[in-house]
C-alpha cells in the first residue's frame, strides 16, 4: 500500500489535524491518515482508487493545500 507524506503549512492545532484526517478518510481507498502538528505533515496510506492527485485536490478543497 503506497504511503505519501504531505507538508501542510496551515496546520496549527488539533482542530486542523482532525479536519484533515476526517476529510481524507472519506476518500475511497484511503486506509490510514496520521498527522504531525509540529512537523506540519500528514502521512496518508492509500490504495486504488485513491491517487496522490486526488488527495492533494481534497486538501486544497478543504483549504489545507499541500506545499
Amino acid at each position: 500500500m503506497p504511503s505519501q507524506k504531505f507538508h501542510i503549512p496551515k496546520i496549527s492545532c488539533g482542530h486542523c489535524t482532525r479536519t484533515i484526517e476526517n476529510e481524507l478518510k472519506e476518500v475511497a481507498g484511503v486506509q490510514k491518515v496520521e498527522s504531525d502538528i509540529l512537523a506540519k505533515t500528514v502521512t496518508v496510506n492509500f490504495q486504488s482508487p485513491a491517487t496522490e492527485e486526488q488527495i492533494r485536490a481534497t486538501l486544497k478543497e478543504i483549504d489545507y493545500p499541500a506545499a
